[in-house]
């Protein structure tokens, strides 16, 4: 269901993908693992928000559902797709102290997808945050960086 509304959103018009999000957000319950969650957020809620009001953002990443949090973060890839990184690294910094995994797996893999687009961004967001960050969101975040820098921001733990 949520794949065919993926693409009823794309196809369709500001007032109709508005209606698609608001259902989902009502419904967002049912969102409620990370396969569905990494379906509509980039696809929609991440689409929906850069044009909009984003004031949801943090508050899905402080929730205690894992999904909400999950869909903080994943709902900022189509900002990275954009070059606006600022909301990716804003949720980023709120789940630094996330225990689950596949939080720290979804901002690991975020912010290497904002290093594929500016690396000195995401460097930067490692050199003042890697040492708090959980080893897997780490190791995800720098798993393309050559080995030597690989090493630098593992050592700095």
């Amino acid at each position: 269901a949520l794949i065919i509304l993926s693409e009823q959103f794309s196809k369709a018009e500001a007032k109709d993908q508005e209606k698609i999000y608001k259902f989902l957000m009502k419904n967002r319950k049912g969102i409620n693992n990370w396969d569905l969650v990494d379906t509509a957020a980039p696809a929609i809620f991440s689409v929906y928000l850069y044009e909009n009001d984003r004031s949801i953002l943090p508050t899905l990443a402080r929730s205690k559902n894992l999904w909400d949090r999950r869909m903080a973060m994943m709902s900022t890839f189509h900002f990275i797709r954009q070059g606006d990184f600022e909301d990716t690294l804003k949720i980023a910094k709120i789940l630094l102290k996330d225990d689950h995994d596949l939080i720290h797996k979804a901002v690991g893999w975020l912010l290497r997808e904002v290093g594929k687009r500016d690396a000195q961004v995401e460097k930067a967001f490692l050199d003042k945050y890697a040492s708090k960050m959980p080893r897997t969101m780490l190791r995800y975040a720098i798993e393309k960086f050559p080995e030597k820098e690989r090493k630098y921001y593992l050592n700095l733990k």
